[in-house]
């Protein structure tokens, strides 16, 4: 971000299957969440280096995320702001069967690239918190199984502190990390062949999604630690 130096690990991930992937195949994307600046910040709106402007400033190749409505979608001006930048009004603490989790799926039928935050919040301890299972609802209801891919990224809470005064800072390193895409077909026809009900099957999963992105997490971290004694 302009003023701000960034270390990007295996963008190619990320790039191959926005420009690569078939026709219809859907994409589904998942990331921690340390601060409110995560979601501009990590798609690079303020720096190319991350992501070819073809795909950042495209409308039919851009994500869709969900954003909370009683921060997000709280008047007119600001709904309609995050509406245009694709973001889907989630309520924290609605449970998994929601219109935004429902807007999800559909989406992802449809091709689409969607992104979730798993923590549900932004985690200013950074403590290792248990995913919601929406994402597992998602991937479960999907009709076809979408490319996953996990982020890791380290740095953003102090671009743009979570206490005030709230100004995006300068200098500061950050380090980006896309892990490899999360291969849960064998997971899915077991699921789907055994006797197990919807709650398991999004247990399941999610844990699933915990593991490689807590496996993604240690590699970001050593990586970040590497960059900032360089």
């Amino acid at each position: 971000m302009w003023l701000n130096k960034a270390r990007v690990h295996n963008i190619n991930v990320l790039e191959n299957a926005l420009e690569n992937r078939p026709k219809g195949k859907s994409l589904l994307t998942v990331s921690n969440h340390h601060s409110c600046f995560d979601d501009p910040g990590i798609w690079g709106l303020l720096d190319t280096r991350l992501l070819k402007l073809r795909n950042v400033c495209n409308k039919n190749v851009i994500r869709w995320s969900m954003a909370a409505h009683d921060i997000c979608f709280t008047c007119k001006a600001h709904s309609l702001f995050f509406m245009y930048g694709k973001c889907i009004p989630v309520v924290r603490g609605a449970g998994v069967y929601q219109p935004a989790v429902d807007l999800c799926i559909e989406k992802l039928k449809l091709g689409h690239w969607v992104h979730v935050f798993p923590e549900g919040k932004v985690n200013m301890t950074k403590e290792d918190l248990r995913f919601k299972w929406g994402v597992g609802r998602i991937i479960y209801e999907a009709p076809d199984l979408p490319i996953i891919i996990p982020i890791w990224h380290i740095g953003m809470d102090d671009v743009l502190p979570n206490e005030p005064p709230y100004y995006l800072r300068m200098g500061k390193k950050l380090t980006y990390n896309f892990g490899n895409p999360i291969d849960l077909s064998a997971l899915m026809e077991r699921l789907r062949s055994a006797p197990v009900s919807e709650e398991e099957a999004r247990k399941q999963i999610t844990d699933r999604i915990q593991e490689e992105m807590m496996i993604l997490k240690q590699e970001t971290e050593r990586l970040h630690s590497e960059y900032v004694k360089s």
